[in-house]
């Protein structure tokens, strides 16, 4: 059954008094729930960045079209589920839970992937931006959430140059080394980022394939920064 499917499926509950969280199983995963429920961390990775996107999109006010179709495009949301990702926003912002709640659920369900939880994080950074610049109230959330997801600088630069498509990130920052590192050192980091960046990887560590588009932006930019260094450098491709 396809992620939507049981999602839909499932949030007919909702009217019986169940929270947004509990629904899905969210709201006391433990760490090797995804391995005991098969497809609970892809669910689990939908519901959470569409609850963190809506109670993003609160502090902005109502949520808008823009930030509904920067969701949509994102998950590459089939045409016919439109109606529901709008609905999911809805009842993510009803539900009383603040979003720090939402983003230790997506964290537990993800403690060995901080590469699923830096997807989530450029996830969040179209929506801030779907309906003009990233505001400070919406920087701040953003970085609120990258440090309960334990994310360090590197990773919240990336994350934020990946998705607003910045190219001012310098290279360094995106390989995760220091601008003194060696040449030897450069390219073992880069093939380190592209081996735990890959698409298939990222599939199977649990990443929708929804969310791929997400991977191939990512892995693109690490491949520039090498590129960049590699020219600057004079190092053989």
């Amino acid at each position: 059954m396809r992620i939507w499917d049981r999602i839909v499926e499932s949030v007919t509950r909702l009217p019986g008094g169940e929270s947004f969280a509990s629904l899905f199983g969210l709201s006391s995963p433990a760490a090797d729930e995804g391995d005991r429920h098969p497809g609970l961390r892809e669910i689990g990775f939908t519901i959470g960045v569409i609850a963190l996107g809506a109670k993003m999109a609160k502090i902005d006010g109502e949520v808008t079209h823009d930030e509904v179709e920067a969701f949509r495009s994102f998950f590459q949301v089939p045409p016919d589920e439109e109606r529901n990702v709008e609905r999911f926003f809805n009842l993510a912002k009803r539900d009383p839970a603040g979003f720090e709640t939402y983003a230790r659920q997506v964290a537990a369900l993800f403690p060995d992937a901080p590469e699923i939880l830096e997807s989530v994080l450029e996830g969040l950074f179209d929506i801030a931006r779907a309906d003009g610049e990233v505001s400070a109230a919406e920087a701040e959330y953003l970085a609120a959430v990258a440090r309960i997801f334990g994310l360090g600088a590197a990773r919240f630069e990336r994350a934020r140059a990946t998705a607003l498509g910045e190219v001012t990130c310098e290279p360094c920052v995106i390989l995760g080394i220091d601008p003194l590192a060696t040449d030897e050192q450069v390219r073992e980091a880069w093939l380190r980022q592209v081996k735990a960046n890959h698409p298939d990887r990222m599939i199977a560590q649990g990443l929708p394939e929804e969310a791929i588009e997400t991977a191939n932006r990512r892995l693109a930019l690490i491949n520039d920064a090498y590129d960049q260094l590699r020219r600057e450098r004079g190092l053989a491709a």
